[in-house]
């Protein structure tokens, strides 16, 4: 599996979390995409992201471009209570305008929500889905 990271390297708000980046370069087999400049295609981004790091949608959309079609993005945010909190509901109005759908948020490290965002399944010509 590949993993690119991004915003890991932000000097606003919270540090990220190393144990947590450590756990999945583990389960992941491989070594992690440390650069935006890549052109590996990659089937996980972890997106580190704090209120006031800049517009969430366009970082969303950014984060898209090596992703393979069937990848996920984890959007690692700190959690209510620590510098850099962002809302919920900003993540829910970001999501749809950049093609991403939520499908579950979890504590992922002590500091650290997780959301994880997929694009919808694509609807097939001429079939409906049931």
């Amino acid at each position: 599996m590949v993993v690119q990271v991004v915003g890991a390297e932000s000097s606003e708000g919270a540090a990220v979390d190393q144990a947590l980046l450590d756990d999945v370069a583990a389960r992941a087999g491989t070594e992690l995409i440390h650069t935006d400049d890549s052109d590996e295609v990659v089937d996980v981004v972890l997106l580190w992201w704090r209120e006031g790091d800049g517009d969430l949608v366009d970082a969303l959309v950014d984060s898209l471009t090596n992703l393979a079609d069937s990848g996920v993005v984890w959007l690692l945010t700190p959690k209510a209570g620590r510098d850099g909190h962002v809302e919920p509901s900003d993540i829910d109005e970001a999501a749809p305008t950049a093609g991403l759908s939520s499908t579950r948020s979890t504590s992922a490290a002590p500091e650290w929500s997780g959301t994880r965002l997929v694009s919808p399944p694509k609807a097939v010509k001429g079939k409906s889905k049931r």
